[in-house]
């Protein structure tokens, strides 16, 4: 399920982005910073599931990006 969120929030994103760079329009950034911090929230949950203690260090840069968001 994770996996599959993950996927689908990383796809989105990069659609947001591929747009504001052939377009060379910079309001979709907000967008993009703020599903990288979703991004990498979910990709910490799936590391914690497998026990592993990386996922701290996702939930760290999740919180960096939503403070830049700010």
């Amino acid at each position: 399920m994770l996996k599959i969120l993950r996927k689908i929030i990383s796809l989105i994103a990069l659609a947001f982005a591929g747009h504001g760079l052939i377009t060379d329009n910079v309001d979709s950034l907000p967008i993009v910073i703020f599903l990288m911090g979703v991004m990498m929230v979910v990709m910490g949950m799936e590391e914690f599931q497998k026990k592993r203690k990386v996922g701290y260090v996702f939930w760290a840069t999740s919180i960096l990006c939503f403070s830049v968001l700010i």
